[in-house]
């Protein structure tokens, strides 16, 4: 499994962009095409391909959610097709969201937010059929100020038993607060979390103070949409961030950063296509001054808003 004390950032697969045909990241009609490329024998044949080319480059660690449509099949197929691969990996799947979107890309909605004690016991063993296996981390899916998850008896109390039975139980994080949200987590009495996974990129940094207070209290910090959804993947010619790149592509640079953090355990890649992935795994720790850092982030909620209006694609 990771370490939450290695000095760099290891690089994981995400799965969120390659389990459903629709979704907010950009370029995708260039990654995946239309039609037949988008059909579930596509998408999983496309998902199998990067796992195995994950596995090859030496990435160990992958992330699925019940609401990434198919993925933690996906990969539990792939897991069928090669089950010594099993034990070397770290699995992260999440809870709490569900995928509503019926394959459809014109779908009025795509995923159904439900933090309650029904949906983690609905939810919990839809996981474990996906896979095959338990994961090996197990998160609450987009924990937000509003979310009744750190506050329900019940659920708290079901982690403990998945915690007591050998899988690391954590959050995952988005929204503008999600400093106030991981220390609430942390400093909950008897608290069963020891995993955080969050938005960290060069445009939204607001996390960070709380994401290294829970990697001082051990916990394991993994990064989220270092890319922005894609949009820091290609640099502006004369935007901020071009002049300081130093001849690196964007993918490279925001990734690089995000793996230097020395709070950062797991950065994720969310490739859709095999090249997106080997420029990742390329992506070498890239340590920028504090200063410098500060003058690329924007103002977390207008980030968040941005987020929010993006379509489906």
């Amino acid at each position: 499994m990771p370490d939450a004390v290695s000095p760099t950032a290891r690089l994981g697969l995400g799965l969120a962009a390659v389990g459903r045909p629709a979704y907010i990241t950009t370029d995708r009609d260039l990654d995946l095409g239309e039609g037949d490329g988008r059909s579930v024998e596509a998408m999983r044949e496309r998902t199998h391909a990067l796992l195995d080319e994950a596995w090859a480059l030496g990435i160990r660690y992958v992330d699925a959610a019940r609401s990434y449509g198919y993925a933690e099949s996906f990969l539990g197929s792939w897991l069928a097709a090669h089950p010594e691969r099993r034990a070397a990996l770290t699995i992260g799947s999440k809870w709490g969201y569900e995928y509503v979107g019926g394959w459809r890309m014109d779908a009025t909605v795509h995923e159904r937010k439900e933090h309650s004690a029904a949906m983690l016991e609905r939810q919990w063993p839809e996981t474990l059929a996906a896979l095959g296996s338990a994961p090996d981390y197990y998160l609450v899916h987009s924990v937000t100020p509003d979310s009744p998850a750190l506050g329900d008896s019940a659920v708290l109390a079901r982690l403990r038993g998945i915690a007591a039975g050998g899988v690391r139980v954590g959050i995952s994080t988005s929204g503008p607060h999600q400093g106030n949200v991981i220390d609430e987590a942390r400093q909950l009495r008897d608290s069963p979390f020891s995993v955080v996974q969050a938005t960290w990129n060069l445009r939204e940094q607001a996390a960070a103070p709380a994401l290294a207070r829970a990697h001082a209290a051990g916990w394991t910090v993994v990064v989220k949409e270092a890319l922005a959804g894609g949009e820091l993947a290609r640099l502006e010619p004369r935007g901020d961030l071009s002049d300081l790149a130093e001849g690196l592509d964007g993918a490279s640079l925001a990734l690089g950063v995000a793996r230097a953090q020395p709070w950062a355990g797991v950065v994720l890649s969310g490739a859709a296509t095999i090249p997106q992935l080997r420029r990742g795994a390329a992506a070498a720790p890239c340590e920028i001054d504090v200063e410098t850092l500060g003058r690329w982030a924007r103002d977390p909620d207008e980030y968040w808003r941005r987020r929010a209006a993006r379509p489906w694609r």
